[in-house]
């Protein structure tokens, strides 16, 4: 048995501050960095820390057994504190951009150096952990409080460095209630078509962090606005496809908002992007979006289905948030779909009970397995979700009757 004392899980911060006193005491400047700074600014609990030092790599190594090289070029170390998991990085200045995501080079460098090589001034601050003094050489503090998202030094630059700097911003902007820097956004607009070079998968990681946060209507809006919603979804530009996520009720998913964006933006002429080439995103993302968007198209014939038929379609994956792309859309039938919805949820069994008989039944009456199994258990089920079968017994007994004709 594994007698050795367990370091205590800790929180975010007394994690991080134990990381930087580390430091510190081994001689060295080690600051808090980036958004952890920013949120602590504002109010919100910062979840993640990164830590920034002049140490290098190896000598954070050094200080942390167990530590983990993970950007050596970049001067990146993961240290494992507290039964948590953060960034150490030393102080350094990048070399140029070739790739449009990554610098060809970078120089271990100073506080100031570092900072100016970030993206937004409003994540270019650091925070001394023991004094809770922020260091800003950038304008990050009066950008908090005038609520703004500036690029650092010049933006065509800052974006030129890394594309996605320009999804990136739109997320900052939405997610803080913020507004962009003039500047700022026209260098966004006139790089927007560059989106379509970046990795798919980081800009549906992007779309992703957007949609599921509370503020997605206005994120959809910004995309928009600045000319990124044609290349974040390989699809022609919209001006105004916003309509449908805007009332989109705040439980509804991450891909439901964006089926009801998509179902905005058809109504305004586009919005038929394919997803899977887009966005890279999981095959069951993928699904989910498009389930809702399919059960969607049936839901206008829905009602006039046989009672079994309905049950069944109630039942499929997408069809709850067919119901909330509906409401959103203002669909006249809307509150009808949701109460039938609700009273066919409200039945014994809900809407998709075990089947009383099986293909087993089937064969222990001497029937061997083929094709025609499937509609022998398609009706059964379907007497067993209109109501006439409420039990095995009857279940048995009607596939008997049913055999014999």
């Amino acid at each position: 048995m594994d007698d050795r004392p367990r370091d205590p899980r800790l929180s975010p911060r007394d994690a991080a501050v134990r990381v930087a006193a580390i430091l510190a005491d081994g001689g060295h400047v080690a600051y808090f960095a980036g958004g952890c700074v920013r949120d602590r600014l504002i109010g919100h609990e910062p979840q993640d820390y990164d830590v920034a030092t002049d140490a290098r790599p190896d000598r954070v190594a050094g200080l942390f057994p167990g530590a983990r090289y993970v950007g050596d070029a970049f001067g990146v170390v993961l240290v494992r504190m507290g039964g948590r998991t953060m960034e150490v990085a030393t102080f350094r200045a990048d070399g140029p951009y070739h790739d449009g995501r990554r610098p060809h080079g970078v120089t271990f460098s100073t506080p100031q150096a570092d900072a100016q090589r970030r993206d937004f001034t409003v994540n270019g601050m650091f925070e001394d952990p023991r004094s809770g003094e922020v260091i800003d050489f950038v304008g990050g503090r009066a950008d908090l409080r005038d609520r703004i998202i500036r690029a650092i030094g010049s933006a065509e630059e800052r974006i030129a460095e890394d594309r996605l700097r320009t999804i990136r911003a739109v997320r900052f902007a939405s997610r803080l209630d913020f507004s962009i820097d003039p500047a700022t956004m026209a260098a966004i607009a006139s790089a927007a078509d560059d989106l379509r070079a970046v990795s798919r998968e980081r800009v549906g990681t992007e779309l992703r962090k957007m949609l599921s946060h509370s503020s997605r209507a206005r994120a959809c809006s910004l995309l928009e606005e600045s000319g990124l919603d044609a290349s974040t979804l390989l699809e022609p530009h919209a001006a105004s496809g916003t309509s449908v996520i805007a009332r989109l009720c705040p439980e509804a998913g991450w891909t439901t908002a964006l089926a009801a964006w998509r179902s905005g933006r058809r109504a305004s002429g586009t919005g038929n992007g394919d997803l899977r080439a887009a966005l890279m995103l999981s095959s069951d993302e993928i699904e989910a979006c498009l389930a809702a968007e399919r059960c969607r198209v049936g839901l206008e014939e829905w009602l006039s289905m046989p009672l079994a038929a309905r049950i069944r379609a109630a039942a499929l994956p997408g069809f709850a948030e067919a119901l909330q792309l509906a409401e959103a859309e203002g669909a006249t039938e809307s509150r009808q779909w949701v109460d039938e919805h609700t009273a066919l949820a409200a039945r014994p069994g809900g809407l998709a009970p075990a089947p009383l008989v099986t293909g087993s039944d089937l064969i222990q009456r001497g029937r061997r397995p083929s094709p025609e199994f499937k509609p022998i258990l398609d009706a059964a089920y379907d007497r067993q979700l209109e109501g006439p079968i409420t039990d095995r017994d009857e279940a048995l007994q009607a596939l008997e009757r049913h055999l014999r004709a």
